[in-house]
């Protein structure tokens, strides 16, 4: 009966801390970013794709029509900037089109890390 109750506790454990698991970087991407972003191009999108966007000059993706803000800022995306940028879009960037931010250092960091691994 003892072991019967240990792998029960066991089990339940495990589902437990699977259904606490934080959602991984892209999974923040498609849900907190992806109705205005994708990685590719794709029509319909209010952003542009920010596939390969580490290490991107701002404002540098042909046919999306950036703010005037955007494209005079001269940033070259690093993991900082856009840490900085997508924290508080507006503060950093005034005039830029982008209104929505993420509070939230570890997703934010989750979801940077994620745009690093996705190439253009």
């Amino acid at each position: 009966m003892m072991k019967v109750r240990l792998t029960l506790a066991a089990m339940l454990a495990g589902l437990a801390s699977s259904a606490v698991a934080a959602p991984s970087g892209q999974q923040l991407f498609e849900q907190r970013c992806g109705m205005c972003h994708a990685v590719q191009a794709a029509p319909g999108k209010l952003g542009p794709p920010l596939g390969g966007v580490v290490g991107r000059k701002a404002a540098s993706v042909p046919g999306y029509a950036y703010s005037a803000a955007m494209k005079g800022s001269g940033v070259i995306w690093t993991p900082d900037k856009l840490d900085a940028y997508v924290k508080a879009p507006a503060k950093t960037m005034p005039g830029t089109k982008m209104l929505l931010g993420a509070p939230n250092d570890a997703e934010r960091a989750a979801v940077i890390a994620y745009l690093a691994s996705v190439k253009k």
